[in-house]
C-alpha cells in the first residue's frame, strides 16, 4: 500500500511539473516545423533554424532581403511553409528565384511584411473594430485584409483573393513577430 502511495505522489509530483513547466516554456519558445523559436534571435535567425521554412529562407537570400529582416523592427511577417510554396503552380519557385525576376520576387515577399508589432491579439482587436475585416498595408505597398474563420482562425486574403490561415500565431521575435501562414500571399 505504500508503494502504491508513493508511486501515485511521484505520478502527481511529474505531472504538476510538467503542466507548470510545459506551457510556459512552449509560450517562451515555440516549436515551427521542430525546432524552438527563440525571442532572442531575430527573424532570420529563427527561420534559418525552422525546417518548414527552407523555401522562404532561400527566396529571402534570392532577393537580398536578409539585411531587412535583420533590422530593428518591429516588423510582423505572414511566413509560408515549404508546404505553402508547394501549393503553388508548378515552376512558380523556381522562376521566381531566378536572378532575372529579383524584383517580383522581393515583392511578392515584402508583400508578406508589415512594419510594427501585429501579434494575433493586436489582428482580432482590429477585426472586431473593423467588423469584421482588418486591413494592413505590407512593405510591397500592397493590402492585406484579415477575418475570422470560425472563433479562432485568423485568415488573410491577398489583393487575388487567395486566403490564407495562420497556423502558428505569435512567434515573437527580438525584432518583431511571425504569423506561420499554410500559403504563399500574392500581391
Amino acid at each position: 500500500m505504500k508503494t502504491r502511495i508513493t508511486t501515485i505522489f511521484a505520478v502527481a509530483s511529474i505531472a504538476m511539473a510538467a503542466f507548470a513547466a510545459g506551457p510556459q516554456d512552449k509560450m517562451d519558445n515555440p516549436m515551427v516545423g521542430g525546432a524552438a523559436m527563440m525571442k532572442s534571435m531575430d527573424i532570420v535567425g529563427n527561420a534559418v533554424s525552422s525546417p518548414d521554412h527552407t523555401t522562404l529562407v532561400a527566396a529571402v537570400k534570392a532577393a537580398g532581403l536578409v539585411d531587412a529582416l535583420h533590422s530593428k523592427g518591429p516588423l510582423t511577417v505572414f511566413a509560408p511553409t515549404n508546404g505553402a510554396f508547394k501549393l503553388l503552380p508548378d515552376g512558380t519557385v523556381d522562376t521566381l528565384l531566378k536572378p532575372e525576376n529579383k524584383e517580383m520576387l522581393t515583392k511578392v515577399l515584402t508583400y508578406h511584411v508589415v512594419a510594427g508589432l501585429y501579434d494575433s491579439k493586436a489582428i482580432k482587436v482590429g477585426i472586431h473594430k473593423g467588423n469584421g475585416t482588418f486591413t494592413l498595408k505590407a512593405l510591397s505597398g500592397g493590402t492585406l485584409t484579415f477575418m475570422m474563420n470560425g472563433p479562432m482562425n485568423i485568415v488573410v486574403k491577398d489583393e487575388k483573393g487567395g486566403i490564407a490561415s495562420i497556423s502558428t500565431y505569435d512567434v515573437y521575435q527580438s525584432n518583431g513577430v511571425i504569423q506561420v501562414v499554410d500559403k504563399v500571399l500574392m500581391p
